[in-house]
């Protein structure tokens, strides 16, 4: 992986890590454009430790809420705590998915036929403040985000619905979803060092000069992507990305199957 490579994935995961149209599937998709073996263990890495850029999006444009109460933290864990079991006891079957672009389009397709009609399936919501979802339902929350842990699902749209499900207004489940976004992603990319560690594999100055570029390029876009995604949704809620994952899922699906070599495993 190149420096321009590195650019190129770090505006994707800015742009698509806190849309509902999946950054692990766009990441995908773009290293297979792009040509890159996704099978080197430090593109594996990047791919998730990427992420960290995104978290520190979430953070500075959240400040305030991030040093609120306790209280804030204890949900995001307990909303969390589904992902961590769920992780470690299929952490093979997740990986054994990762890189398999006809799994990205089917649930890119799948997805943004649910984005179409999520808004009438939970109509009159309740609650209008991420900081006051009931434990409970952080738990809840926490298990629909799980279902990304299929590539193509979207971390996002899965835990923005079951914050939806769960009576927040679209605003309070986006947000809710921002934050987290960072204990989950942080705990993904500790996992993913360790094991690439625990593999006697050592990161080089130019890989760490890669990851540092490719943060850096996902924090800038992110912020941008973040302010604009809550206005954009807020009035005119999801339609428009149901639609982009309707066609993007197609168009994958329509050249993988006309010979055109998008399959990575």
């Amino acid at each position: 992986m190149d420096y321009i490579q590195a650019i190129i994935l770090g505006i994707i995961e800015g742009l698509t890590e806190f849309l509902p149209v999946s950054s692990t599937g766009h990441l995908i998709i773009g290293s297979s454009l792009l040509g890159i073996d996704p099978n080197d263990q430090f593109v594996q890495l990047f791919n998730v430790a990427i992420q960290l850029g995104t978290i520190l999006s979430v953070v500075v444009l959240y400040f305030k809420r991030f040093f609120k109460s306790l209280d804030f933290y204890y949900k995001l864990f307990v909303a969390f705590i589904p992902a961590v079991v769920l992780g470690l006891l299929f952490n093979k079957q997740i990986e054994a998915f990762l890189g398999n672009v006809t799994i990205v389009a089917i649930c890119l397709l799948l997805g943004g036929i649910v984005l179409l009609f999520v808004e009438k399936l939970f109509k009159n919501p309740t609650l209008d403040n991420a900081d006051n979802v009931p434990y409970p339902s952080a738990f809840k929350i926490g298990i629909w985000q799980c279902l990304a842990m299929i590539p193509g699902v979207s971390r996002s749209a899965a835990s923005i619905i079951g914050g939806m499900q769960q009576k927040l207004t679209k605003k309070a489940a986006a947000e809710f979803s921002f934050f987290l976004a960072v204990p989950t992603m942080f705990g993904a990319t500790a996992k993913k060092l360790y094991d690439f560690y625990k593999q006697g594999l050592v990161i080089s100055s130019h890989e760490w000069g890669i990851l540092g570029v490719g943060n850096l390029v996902g924090f800038i876009v992110a912020i941008i992507a973040i302010k604009s995604f809550i206005g954009f949704v807020t009035k005119h809620g999801f339609k428009a990305f149901g639609i982009y994952r309707i066609v993007v899922g197609l168009v994958i699906l329509i050249l993988i199957f006309s010979g055109h070599s998008l399959q990575m495993v």
